[in-house]
């Protein structure tokens, strides 16, 4: 199979949650182990970092993965979803995984498939630590995808786990409660392994610091370490939310230096200020054009739009222009009350089967104040926003990750 062919079998063949929704998740590490086993145990060759947590925990992998390439470690980083290409998911210092490395672990595990019957995520999640420990990289930073007692990657033993914040997102599938969420996330805390917690919460502090003490594992909230008070943190990654997760990297990295890695503050500050150019990060308030602007940002849930919304309350424009479109299952009802009433929508979707209609979208808005026109796809959306915007106005695109990556 050509590398297009290879790719296209993964998405047809398998159960993915991007397309299917809840139906793609299994709900236990069996596929996963399965597949490993398979593989001759990958995962148990290479040093890393576990990374959960609702919203932030992209950003905090690629800072941390600059920060361990900077140092001239060699580094693997796995997040997911992808923007543009499937190999996104799977990087080492940057550089995404060949295509031939895809083609030759697909042929190689086709013969198990009708016997384990694994989901497109394990599947990924087994290609990545085969590529890691192929590559025999010195550190590799691993993201859940969902969850993180049930997810796929938390077959793993790391040096590290972090947590960077719990927010109502995916509740039918991790509970309705914030306080379930946290129970879901802590799930990647191991027996004397410790955790840092991002943002701590009075729902949900509780469930992390009884698990830690279950597994008699140190646990550090970094939003409550004075060193970090009334600092402003240097990074290329823009949007004022970054702060946070920037303070969540820097507890981690305090962690790390307890544990004996060697991490010099110089090579820290600097791989901040250029994770975008080290591990090729996109989607995170990226502007895209000037005259007039446009930024896009990937929040997409109530948590995450909170600080997007915020951020978008600080740009100075005549018109703000929102290009805007959501998936199907989530609860859209908190996420539209945050959105600015005096906005001209475009309602689009993303070419996938769980992207919501846009004229139920735009059905929906009206009881929220939020008028504008209806777009098949997310290209005429945005050319007929940039058609209508003046130099002076702004262009916002954003309510689910993949309306974003169809943009860019």
């Amino acid at each position: 199979m050509t590398f297009q062919e290879t790719v296209d079998f993964l998405y047809s063949k398998l159960p993915y949650f991007t397309r299917d929704g809840k139906s793609a998740i299994k709900k236990d590490l069996g596929n996963t182990l399965a597949l490993c086993e398979v593989l001759g145990n990958p995962q148990n060759s290479f040093t890393c970092i576990h990374i959960a947590g609702t919203n932030g925990k992209g950003s905090v992998s690629n800072m941390l993965s600059a920060i361990f390439q900077n140092h001239g470690y060699k580094t693997g980083l796995y997040t997911s979803p992808h923007l543009k290409d499937f190999r996104e998911r799977i990087r080492v210092n940057g550089e995404m995984v060949s295509e031939q490395f895809v083609i030759d672990f697909t042929e190689r595990i086709l013969p198990h498939l009708d016997r384990i019957q694994p989901s497109f995520f394990e599947i990924t999640v087994a290609m990545c630590f085969q590529y890691f420990a192929e590559q025999k990289i010195d550190y590799a930073i691993i993201e859940t995808g969902l969850g993180g007692r049930l997810d796929s990657t938390n077959i793993i033993t790391p040096i590290l786990s972090v947590i960077t914040n719990i927010g109502m997102d995916h509740a039918d599938l991790l509970g309705d409660t914030l306080d379930k969420i946290a129970f879901e996330k802590a799930g990647i805390i191991k027996a004397g392994i410790p955790v840092v917690i991002g943002e701590s919460a009075l729902e949900t502090d509780a469930v992390f610091i009884k698990k830690a003490q279950e597994a008699k594992s140190d646990i550090y909230f970094a939003d409550t370490n004075v060193c970090y008070y009334n600092t402003e943190i240097d990074t290329d990654l823009l949007g004022q939310y970054q702060q946070k997760n920037a303070i969540t990297v820097m507890q981690t990295v305090d962690v790390l230096k307890k544990l004996g890695i060697d991490l010099d503050n110089y090579k820290i500050a600097t791989a901040l200020m250029n994770v975008k150019q080290l591990t090729q990060f996109r989607g995170r308030w990226e502007i895209l054009g000037r005259s007039p602007k446009v930024i896009a940002d990937t929040g997409h849930n109530a948590h995450g739009l909170t600080l997007v919304m915020a951020q978008l309350k600080k740009e100075k424009y005549t018109q703000l222009h929102v290009v805007f479109g959501m998936v199907s299952d989530k609860d859209r009802s908190k996420v539209l009350e945050l959105l600015p009433k005096d906005a001209i929508y475009y309602f689009t979707k993303a070419a996938l089967p769980r992207a919501l209609a846009p004229e139920v979208l735009q059905e929906e808005c009206k009881a929220y104040q939020l008028n504008g026109q209806c777009y098949a796809d997310v290209k005429s959306a945005l050319e007929a926003a940039k058609a209508a915007a003046i130099e002076t106005d702004l262009i916002f695109i954003g309510g689910s990750t993949f309306v974003v990556a169809e943009a860019l």
